[in-house]
């Protein structure tokens, strides 16, 4: 640009082609002055933090419910969670399902069938909903190991628990053909009952039933009827 002031002219018009291609319509800004270039990047940019955003929130509203709830039961106190009636498949003579609940280890539930009583269950019932953390199952007809060839004993258990709003949930229980309590977790909520399920049965023969001596239930101390 001349720096003389007298000799400072007004451009004039641009020639029809500059103003047709566009880079050339304005007056070009002084150094310092010029926007800011936005360029590809930053609205592509742009899209993707929004996109992440909205990915966490949906990942927060789905599993922050479930995390605290496995939180609280991880550090919830135990206490017993008594079922209000007890119903089973079928029974040996002398031995009703309510006997797999009565706090007694040397007596005992069976279905007064030989072999492994595959597809045989034991039922325990609540009248109010009740979340359910833990059950301790007693194997065979006592907790004493030289009696524990006197029954098959239960292997693997499907717990198949009813919700209040009446879905339902399985769990896969595995027990070892030793003698005393086996605890196995449950972590289901809003139970109205759970039906335990035979599928196998350790030592099972023509002879012998499966037997269960005692199903303990738990729940929060602080409120499992909920």
């Amino acid at each position: 640009m001349p720096l003389a002031e007298s000799e400072i002219r007004t451009p004039g018009p641009l020639p029809w082609w500059r103003r047709l291609l566009g880079p050339g319509r304005h007056e070009t800004p002084w150094a310092g002055e010029r926007p800011r270039l936005r360029r590809a990047f930053d609205s592509v940019g742009t899209w993707i933090a929004a996109a992440l955003a909205v990915t966490l929130l949906i990942l927060g509203i789905i599993y922050i419910p479930p995390a605290y709830q496995a939180t609280r039961d991880h550090f919830a106190k135990r206490s017993p969670a008594e079922p209000d009636a007890i119903r089973a498949s079928r029974s040996y003579s002398g031995h009703p399902p309510k006997l797999a609940f009565d706090k007694l280890n040397n007596t005992w539930w069976g279905p007064g069938v030989s072999q492994s009583g595959q597809g045989e269950w034991i039922e325990a019932r609540f009248s109010r909903p009740v979340r359910l953390l833990d059950v301790l199952i007693t194997p065979g007809t006592s907790t004493r190991a030289d009696q524990l060839s006197e029954s098959a004993l239960p292997h693997r258990v499907k717990a198949t628990v009813t919700k209040k709003d009446g879905s339902t949930a399985t769990r896969e229980l595995t027990l070892d053909p030793g003698a005393g309590a086996q605890r196995r977790s449950l972590r289901v909520g809003e139970i109205t009952r759970v039906r335990f399920t035979i599928e196998s049965a350790h030592a099972a023969s023509a002879d012998k039933q499966v037997a269960i001596a005692e199903i303990e239930l738990f729940g929060r101390s602080d409120g499992s009827r909920s």
